[in-house]
């Protein structure tokens, strides 16, 4: 079967991409820009889902779409909720047969802006007559280190310590996302999350420690309905602890 990755030179792309090529899928692998070279044998074709260019084309003879495509940091309206409607409605015209559409535990429960947009998107997915699949996983483990290497060059660390999260490994949730890319849809499928849930405390020790560093962490009380949802475990699925790479093994990949 031939399937098409949106987002594929991002953090799960990268990861889904080989998963997909090993279990014997024809991958098109979409980007805004497409690598000049790489060492699989994907095809790569350029899509903007901004404007609408390269959909159609990236979606003729495909079987089912991985939509990975994210802008946590950009226009996520413009990206995860217009970008969506628009691949939904090219999809449709083409006759995909599964749109697998990659989300994030707790949209429903945390009014963060990102995750109203990635909610949006479901809802758009819910609604589009293309037989779809939503698979929903929790913070991956390179996400987390990154906001900790924001603070890890201060000599305090203020970090809104009581906060949980449950990283999972990029790759256990490829594995996860690439084996419902078949040509059933599943609807909503059980969330995929890490083995354990930390606070953000206990996940600043152990990266310090991983990192060799001598830092005070002091906790940085956050107010308002976003933080008090991220406290309260929402962004968590602790009865669906379906990684196995632990955060200090993860560490100790990265760090030594």
């Amino acid at each position: 079967m031939r399937t098409l990755v949106t987002g594929a030179t991002g953090t799960l792309g990268r990861a889904v991409r080989p998963r997909l090529l090993s279990g014997g899928h024809a991958v098109r692998a979409a980007s805004r820009s497409p690598p000049a070279a790489t060492d699989d044998d994907a095809e790569w074709v350029a899509l903007d889902l901004v404007d609408g260019t390269g959909i159609d084309e990236a979606l003729e003879d495909v079987d089912a779409v991985v939509h990975a495509a994210t802008a946590p940091q950009g226009d996520t309206e413009a990206v995860d909720v217009r970008g969506t409607e628009r691949l939904l409605e090219a999809a449709a015209e083409a006759g995909v047969s599964n749109f697998v559409y990659v989300s994030i535990v707790g949209v429903d429960e945390i009014p963060l802006s990102y995750y109203e947009h990635k909610l949006a998107a479901e809802r758009a997915v819910d609604a589009s007559p293309v037989p779809s699949t939503i698979v929903r996983a929790t913070q991956f483990h390179s996400f987390v280190a990154d906001l900790l290497g924001t603070v890890a060059r201060v000599p305090i660390w203020p970090l809104p310590t009581e906060i949980r999260l449950q990283p999972i490994d990029v790759g256990e949730a490829a594995d996860a996302i690439v084996e419902r890319a078949t040509t059933e849809a599943a609807g909503r499928v059980p969330e995929v999350g890490g083995p354990e849930v930390l606070t953000v405390r206990e996940l600043a020790e152990a990266y310090r420690d991983a990192r060799g560093l001598r830092r005070p962490i002091v906790r940085l009380p956050l107010p308002g309905s976003v933080a008090a949802g991220f406290r309260s475990g929402a962004a968590c699925c602790p009865d669906r602890t379906v990684g196995t790479v632990t955060w200090d093994a993860w560490l100790g990949r990265q760090f030594g």
